[in-house]
């Protein structure tokens, strides 16, 4: 039996997807390591960003890495979607199509791909694989995970175990959700400088510790790699630390989520009279 085979058998490998308003990434990760075990694949999102199309450009995607890795229908695929997931369904939609709201995701791409499949919030993903294998691993106590993009993302760590679908980018600062100020897109759309951009970053971290008082911030996203330009001018309380798992952050946690989920219940059985 090959490596990849074994790792299929043991129940290590899962199919990671991350849909952002821009890209959709998929690959082939070994839970286990946290490693990606193939290539990083990527589309364009569709326009308009209807769960459709979407769902069409996810099952080629997942398509194409089947046939390149060798992997079983019994592989299953996470999901990192931007909106609230609950009971299989998106309950609010963040830079795509308003058509996801309340659509029976897992149900629709299940049946599209034949394969078991989970979602969860794009952000929620990417904060579980840098708990698990960046620079959050082995943290205790609460830790909390910003993704800085096109908005703010949040997830919420207590002793490692994920608060879903927390919302801190609608935080309500100056009349207007926080993350139209503080994300990376709101730098660039306002020709920001770095320290002007920080100023307003620092106003809404120093909220966010008000009211959760965190041991940790781990901010992510592409903006991380440029860490050393705003994160030493952040006056908030706690410690505040790049991420290390950037890009594919957020393929990794899904798929993670994907290889952790319970597996769905039989049907009990009928007692004969």
């Amino acid at each position: 039996m090959t490596e990849e085979a074994e790792s299929v058998a043991s129940g290590r490998i899962a199919i990671g997807v991350d849909v952002g308003g821009s890209g959709v990434k998929a690959a082939v990760v070994d839970v286990e390591s946290g490693r990606l075990r193939s290539e990083r694949i990527r589309v364009a999102t569709p326009m308009p960003s209807t769960p459709d199309a979407v769902l069409s450009s996810v099952s080629g995607l997942v398509k194409r890495l089947s046939r390149s890795s060798g992997l079983g229908e019994s592989t299953p695929v996470g999901l990192g979607l931007p909106g609230v997931t609950i009971d299989g369904r998106l309950m609010s939609a963040a830079n795509i199509d308003q058509g996801w709201i309340e659509f029976p995701v897992v149900e629709r791409m299940g049946r599209l791909l034949k394969r078991p499949v989970s979602i969860i919030n794009d952000a929620d993903a990417a904060g579980i694989a840098e708990m698990r294998f960046g620079v959050g691993a082995g943290q205790r106590g609460v830790v909390i995970f910003l993704t800085l993009g096109t908005g703010v993302g949040s997830g919420v760590f207590n002793d490692g175990v994920l608060v879903p679908n927390t919302e801190f980018g609608q935080m309500e600062i100056r009349g207007r959700p926080a993350e139209k100020r503080s994300a990376a897109g709101a730098r660039a759309k306002r020709g920001l400088s770095w320290k002007a951009w920080t100023t307003d970053l620092d106003e809404h971290l120093d909220r966010i510790q008000q009211l959760m008082w965190p041991n940790l911030m781990i901010l992510g996203g592409g903006v991380s790699k440029n860490a050393d330009k705003f994160i030493p001018k952040l006056t908030v309380r706690c410690p505040v630390v790049a991420a290390q798992l950037r890009n594919d952050a957020g393929i990794i946690g899904a798929a993670i989520v994907a290889a952790e989920a319970p597996a769905p219940a039989e049907e009990a059985a009928v007692p004969n009279d």
